[in-house]
């Protein structure tokens, strides 16, 4: 049924242009689908998808307003095409992305970039009219003999100071299903007063399609940004990491809205810890992917309140925090019964999951890790697979690929936190920071204070780059927060805004930095999988001065006797003081490297960076000078450094 009065708007201001663009948009719609775009009385909607018609030109258009009959009919859409195939649990598909399309593409995700604008050397750009003509002309007639799908869409809890309206228009059905689980449908806010013309738009397409339904041009897969029109394009391409434009895309652009409103978007996880007297404390955490960040947001028995994008607000003087995305796409390797049991068991029952570029073999779905012995033969993204096949360049094809992905979700999960959608958020008390470090930083620190955990561990977040991004594994780089792939504004300047953001709370979150990734000079680490647990443990008693620590030259670090209670409490097992010792050595040498790699960064990378980066870097340096001289030693005991405390 019509909301007459919401159609009735389209009387209002801007009418004639939404009347215009709604008679072009007609000859591609029925009745039925035409009367719910209608009931949008939003000018910049029909815009967008009248134009997007024009260059893409879809057989048909579907409107998917939310309603049950309608996500059913994307979900069945999706397997009737052959994007996604059933598995033998139900609820449970898969999907396979091509051969060169199974991760985040830096190489090929740029920025628009106005001549007259100018963005950090460390981001990926193009210049605007040269960047939307190559794009357009790769999108043009892209969706012939295709349905265009439209989905409206929530950033943040829906009808909240943190939500953003966002449209996403794709001729892929995976796309589309994909966004049900991960993220809060909206129709019905594009239907109500509130949603004018402020929002993201997204538009993609797969491209030309192979027979096994996979983007078969990756040559010519683009992924653009337009940031002046807060618009998105993607092409030629599946993966869900650059198809669904609501996830690191769009946190692109929310960075500059989050830049002119004074607030922060930030690629950080949330999670919920318990302590003392069922007492639950709030963190968020920003690692690079394949750092760890899924697996600590869904520590068992604490509570998951997001794994990959969290909205920071000053609300009355108090960080409070949001998931921007009600989802996960997650990483599947590794995650297995003994290691991640909550998610291991939404793999293994029924419900609504997405598999993809995982091993099928009778129905199951195989991945690496996952405890168990896998089949010789299956099917995999390659075709047909069987131990020891190759690709064309004669290299081994595994029978699932490294960065093979789940999508669910979290009210599907046992441990989702009761608060994911409360639109004021939740009081943050606590950030930490975490990359791949083998050599420098310890397993766990607090900064002294939020400058000083700012700068040492969120602009000096270095790690190695993994299987989630195509190129080369194992690199070494600084990350910036783990978020430098995404800043759309100059670097320097969001650094600002993150130490602005705290000097101006009444009570700023503690800053720690983590490092699960250390190792002793043979390459064994010196972590257990579990561990991180307790370093979570003793972070959410600091924030209650509940744990002593022990001051280091790079921090705070904690003392043996309360993480030997912790190692008890949490994983039921001994704590040796050898291990201690080993994991919480300072290695002045290796902190010196690190420190010249970071100002050697910030130097050639950031021209905006502000001065007092480099005094806290330059106070870093001195206080590891002086402990060596201190000590007369390269590697110093966090017991000798008790002592001197």
């Amino acid at each position: 049924m019509e909301d007459k009065r919401t159609l009735g708007k389209l009387g209002g201001k801007g009418s004639d242009l939404s009347t215009r663009y709604l008679e072009a948009l007609r000859p591609n719609l029925d009745e039925l689908n035409y009367q719910k775009l209608r009931a949008i009385a939003t000018p910049k909607v029909h815009q967008f998808l009248a134009d997007a018609v024009e260059l893409c030109r879809p057989e048909a258009i579907f409107i998917c307003s939310d309603s049950p009959e309608d996500i059913a009919y994307v979900r069945q859409q999706a397997v009737s095409t052959g994007e996604e195939k059933p598995l033998a649990l139900p609820g449970h598909t898969y999907h396979f992305d091509g051969i060169q399309d199974q991760g985040r593409d830096r190489e090929v995700t740029r920025y628009l970039v106005p001549e007259t604008d100018s963005l950090s050397k460390a981001l990926n750009q193009i210049e605007r009219e040269e960047g939307l003509a190559e794009v357009k002309g790769l999108l043009k007639d892209a969706m012939r003999n295709r349905t265009m799908i439209v989905r409206f869409l929530s950033l943040g809890p829906a009808n909240s100071i943190f939500s953003i309206p966002c449209l996403q228009c794709t001729d892929s059905w995976y796309v589309a299903h994909s966004e049900d689980l991960l993220y809060r449908l909206a129709y019905e806010q594009f239907r109500q007063e509130g949603v004018q013309d402020e929002l993201f738009c997204i538009l993609h397409s797969a491209g030309k399609m192979a027979e096994n339904m996979v983007s078969m041009e990756p040559g010519k897969k683009r992924i653009y940004i337009d940031y002046t029109q807060d618009t998105i394009y993607s092409v030629n391409t599946q993966y869900a990491g650059n198809t669904v434009g609501l996830k690191k895309h769009a946190l692109r652009l929310t960075i500059r809205k989050a830049d002119r409103e004074g607030w922060l978007a930030e690629h950080m996880m949330l999670v919920g810890v318990h302590g003392p007297a069922c007492r639950k404390t709030y963190f968020a955490g920003a690692f690079p992917s394949a750092c760890g960040k899924t697996s600590t947001a869904m520590l068992p028995g604490e509570t998951i309140l997001g794994d990959d994008i969290a909205y920071f607000r000053n609300i009355d003087g108090q960080a409070r925090a949001v998931n921007a995305e009600a989802g996960i796409f997650g990483i599947i390797q590794d995650v297995n019964s003994t290691g991640d049991p909550v998610i291991y068991k939404v793999l293994t029952s029924p419900g609504e999951v997405i598999f993809s570029n995982v091993l099928v073999k009778d129905g199951k779905p195989y991945w690496l890790g996952m405890g168990c012995e896998l089949p010789k033969e299956g099917v995999n993204s390659s075709g047909l697979w069987y131990e020891g096949k190759t690709d064309a360049q004669g290299n081994k094809i595994p029978p699932a690929h490294k960065n093979a992905r789940y999508t669910v979700a979290l009210r599907a999960l046992g441990n989702v936190d009761p608060e994911l959608d409360n639109p004021r958020g939740v009081a943050l008390a606590g950030i930490m920071y975490g990359g791949r470090d083998a050599k420098g930083y310890v397993p766990v620190q607090q900064s002294f204070d939020w400058v000083h955990g700012i700068i040492a561990y969120g602009a000096s977040l270095e790690t190695e780059t993994t299987y989630a991004i195509l190129g080369e594994e194992g690199v070494p780089e600084i990350n910036l927060m783990s978020i430098q792939d995404f800043v759309s504004i100059p670097l320097g300047k969001y650094i600002q805004n993150n130490l602005e953001f705290g000097q101006n709370l009444k009570k700023p979150p503690l800053v720690f930095g983590v490092n699960y990734f250390l190792r002793d000079k043979e390459g064994k680490f010196l972590n257990g999988v579990r561990d991180k647990h307790v370093w979570v443990k003793w972070m959410e008693l600091r924030v209650h001065n509940e744990a002593g620590a022990i001051r280091g030259p790079t921090g705070w670090l904690p003392n043996y006797e309360d993480l030997r209670m912790l190692f008890r409490q949490v994983l039921n097992k001994e704590y040796a003081r050898e291990d201690y010792v080993k994991q919480f050595t300072i290695r002045v040498p290796e902190n010196l490297a690190k420190l010249d790699r970071v100002e050697r960064f910030h130097q050639d990378k950031v021209a905006d960076a502000p001065p007092v980066l480099f005094e806290i870097l330059t106070q870093q340096r001195e206080r590891l000078l002086k402990a060596r001289e201190r000590f007369g030693d390269d590697y110093i005991s966090p017991e000798s450094l008790a002592r001197e405390d």
